[in-house]
């Protein structure tokens, strides 16, 4: 009798198991044919019993439930949960060793959805929705690049809390943020040109297109995280936190400029200009002779609409290298907003004889100041003969101060480009 029971329970495990194995395949054909909610209930079936197979097939259990749940056009239709259900199946997978290759692939088809959905949601605006895709893109492989910009997508969403667990966490990883840049000198147009792998570079200069391959390593992004955090205490009124995080990051990195200029921003916003005067003083006189620097400080301190000091910046770094072609089209651009000034103020006059003279006057004025940008434009155009915006605004000017014949070939340059 007791044998008998014995076979029959065997029997029943057979058939079981062979039950096992058929909704398996099915579900496999079934992703094969796209019919991806079919293949998730017949996968669901077996969802409880499935680790009683072997582990190839086990193996196959998990990856078919990755793709069923990626479903179409490699994940770019399905739900931050779907994903995030692939992703833990496909992980599952690699861990039994078996078809790695297709977990590997898979993990990355995973990421891929994850990274590209979520530029498309930064694009409408959903910057909460994208911040937590990146986010689980970065646990995917624990790719620092994507905490970074989850942070930066929840600043946008004005998570400020989630914002800065992610940047704590940059910080705490001594996250630089730096690449390394391949690059070469083309030819026709003398621009620098960044190339995907040193072979391609090397196929390029032998080619003859390109010449001067160097490697250029991108600025810290530790700078910029540290403003952000600070950024953050300030928006939740906490100054002394901000300037807190600050004192911890230049720990780590005492002489970047970049963090720097970052702590100055932080005593601007604080209403502390002694201390801000003080900070981009010392970062000017660590490095005396480089043009990046002063055209950094340029840029931070236009950013903060200190419109003096950011001219004089920039004129700076001209001096140490007059080709620094940025600096120029910066200049012309602080010039023009002058002219943007004052072009309000014309268009809102009105029409009494006094408002006629005010508007002649402002006129004549107006002139003089797009005059003092000319030289700018023209000379970032000889130095970067791609620079379109550049073109369009001296073409204007060239307009308005009635030298047609210039303000022609200008036009004539930009339809080449065009």
């Amino acid at each position: 009798m007791k044998t008998r029971i014995i076979s029959i329970l065997i029997a029943l495990l057979s058939i079981s198991a062979f039950a096992q194995k058929k909704e398996i395949k099915s579900a496999k054909s079934a992703v094969e044919d796209e019919n991806y909610e079919e293949a998730k209930a017949l996968l669901k079936q077996v969802e409880g019993t499935y680790k009683n197979e072997k582990s190839s097939w086990q193996s196959t259990y998990l990856i078919t439930k990755g793709n069923a749940y990626l479903g179409a056009e490699d994940g770019l239709k399905a739900s931050i949960e779907d994903l995030k259900t692939a992703a833990a199946s496909f992980k599952e997978a690699l861990e039994l060793g078996s078809n790695n290759a297709e977990s590997e692939a898979g993990i990355q088809k995973v990421k891929a959805a994850l990274v590209n959905s979520a530029v498309a949601d930064q694009k409408q605006e959903k910057h909460m929705v994208a911040s937590n895709k990146l986010y689980e893109a970065y646990k995917l492989e624990s790719d620092t690049l994507y905490l970074y910009y989850a942070a930066s997508s929840a600043v946008a969403g004005r998570d400020y809390k989630k914002a800065l667990e992610h940047y704590e966490s940059l910080l705490d990883m001594n996250y630089d943020g730096s690449q390394l840049l391949i690059q070469a000198v083309n030819v026709e147009t003398n621009e620098l040109e960044t190339f995907q792998s040193e072979l391609l570079r090397k196929a390029a200069v032998q080619s003859g297109t390109h010449k001067d391959p160097q490697e250029n390593r991108t600025p810290s992004r530790t700078g910029e995280i540290a403003k952000n955090i600070s950024l953050i205490y300030i928006e939740l009124d906490q100054p002394e936190k901000a300037k807190d995080a600050m004192v911890r990051a230049k720990k780590e990195n005492p002489t970047d400029t970049g963090l720097l200029q970052a702590e100055a921003d932080l005593y601007y916003n604080l209403g502390d200009m002694g201390k801000y005067k003080e900070i981009m003083t010392s970062i000017s006189e660590m490095s005396p002779n480089d043009p990046v620097i002063f055209y950094n400080l340029g840029v931070s301190a236009e950013k903060l609409e200190d419109f003096e000091n950011a001219r004089k910046y920039y004129e700076r770094s001209i001096e140490i290298d007059p080709t620094f072609a940025n600096s120029y089209n910066n200049i012309a651009s602080l010039i023009l907003a002058k002219d943007r000034d004052i072009t309000e103020e014309m268009n809102s006059l009105g029409m009494s004889s006094a408002d006629a003279k005010k508007y002649d006057e402002l006129k004549l004025k107006k002139i003089e100041i797009i005059k003092e940008a000319i030289p700018y434009l023209e000379k970032t155009i000889e130095l970067s003969p791609n620079n379109i915006n550049a073109m369009k605004y001296l073409r204007s000017i060239y307009q308005q101060t009635g030298e047609d014949d210039k303000a022609a070939k200008i036009t004539e340059m930009l339809q080449s480009k065009e």
